[in-house]
């Protein structure tokens, strides 16, 4: 058994050792500690691991933020189906990427709230109204494009977005607060090389929106170690799958190859990337709320890499379309190389491994934009970035 600088104990589904206080009672040996949010005790009890402890699992109530997004909505869907009996919250400013849509279906097994995560009071109400134990923080604003253009809301957003929630958690003393980050807070990789970014990597930003996330970040561990925030933190690399708003790159090549319209190659088309399918990382972040050590940061990644002449070759030959839509764009200011993450850590302690395949994840997901036209239409007009119009970078002021 281990105890946590609260004194509360740690311990996980199927054995003792690793974390969430607030899904967990103990009915032998601890007074009181089979409450809702186990109150803290003062020396841990002497007893060999595993015997006269019985476990009781209390519904989770989660707040997630971002939870209209790509891959907050495939969270919040994803919870509701592992865990028809927990409440989930998602908590979502609604800007031009969140999108009520994402879940329509879900009305009656999730809530959705509109809230912006700078705005402490609003927070603060829909985690006291729900009784929530657990923040799951996506909210982000995540196209590096668009930061490049309008750099000040990344900050506000990603930042001070995410100051403003870990401290509504410290104040209102939340058992857990997981943070989800990026594989772009480290910088890039050279094309020639097999390094990968472990989680003791350094940070070295390059861009605006890598620059919050870092930062972000780095507030988390700033809460961890001065306030004993119980809090972990993953960073992944680039996701794909359904619900992705059309900006990025594969809900964009398979919309606009549907529509016999150009695929926008960057100019150094062979850039790679790391893809990693959403339900694997859903399934990631949830090993890491049940089991992950407090404290601690995990990174998410399928050891896939492809470039974005592949991505754009791929697609094309899913839909049956020609070579001839492809058409080479001038590269966005500071366009990073290559990314990698070396997932070692959370296979080891954690036991997870991704599931979904590359070919047969991409193969899905073109699939679903083809099926789900209503969806993904609407949509394309509110991008605020024209992928075909970068020349140089863009003057201030």
């Amino acid at each position: 058994m281990e105890w946590c600088s609260r004194g509360r104990i740690v311990l996980r589904r199927g054995g003792l050792g690793l974390l969430h206080p607030a899904v967990l009672g103990v009915a032998v040996g601890v007074p009181g500690a089979a409450s809702r949010h186990p109150q803290t005790a003062g020396s841990a009890p002497s007893h060999q691991p595993g015997a006269g402890v019985r476990l009781r699992w209390p519904p989770m109530k989660l707040l997630v933020t971002g939870g209209a997004g790509f891959i907050g909505s495939n969270f919040v869907r994803y919870w509701v189906d592992r865990h028809p009996d927990d409440t989930v919250v998602a908590y979502d400013a609604l800007t031009y990427a969140g999108n009520p849509a994402n879940l329509a279906d879900l009305a009656d097994r999730a809530i959705l709230v509109e809230g912006d995560v700078c705005d402490p009071e609003a927070a603060r109400r829909a985690v006291e109204a729900h009784d929530i134990d657990t923040i799951v923080n996506f909210a982000a604003e995540s196209h590096n494009s668009l930061a490049i253009l309008d750099p000040a809301r990344f900050f506000r957003t990603n930042v001070l977005g995410t100051q403003t929630m870990l401290d509504v958690a410290r104040v209102l003393e939340l058992p857990r607060f997981h943070h989800i980050s990026t594989c772009e807070v480290y910088g890039d990789l050279p094309l020639d090389t097999d390094e990968a970014f472990t989680e003791e990597h350094p940070y070295r930003p390059r861009t605006p929106y890598n620059a919050s996330k870092a930062g972000a970040d780095h507030a988390v561990r700033a809460y961890i170690e001065t306030f004993g925030l119980p809090a972990t933190i993953t960073n992944c690399s680039n996701n794909y799958g359904p619900y992705q708003f059309p900006e990025k790159v594969i809900p964009l090549f398979t919309a606009n190859a549907l529509d016999d319209r150009p695929l926008p190659l960057y100019a150094s088309t062979e850039n790679r990337r790391e893809w990693l399918h959403v339900l694997d990382h859903c399934r990631a972040i949830e090993a890491v709320l049940e089991r992950g050590r407090i404290g601690e940061t995990y990174h998410v990644g399928s050891g896939v890499e492809a470039s974005i002449q592949e991505i754009a070759d791929a697609v094309l030959e899913a839909l049956g379309k020609p070579s001839s839509l492809k058409t080479i764009v001038p590269d966005r200011p500071g366009h990073d190389r290559r990314y990698l993450l070396d997932c070692s850590k959370i296979r080891r302690e954690l036991g997870w491994e991704p599931t979904i395949g590359f070919a047969e994840g991409l193969a899905g997901t073109v699939a679903w934009y083809a099926d789900n036209r209503d969806w993904w239409e609407p949509l394309r007009d509110r991008a605020p970035v024209v992928e075909t119009a970068w020349s140089a970078a863009p003057a201030a002021g």
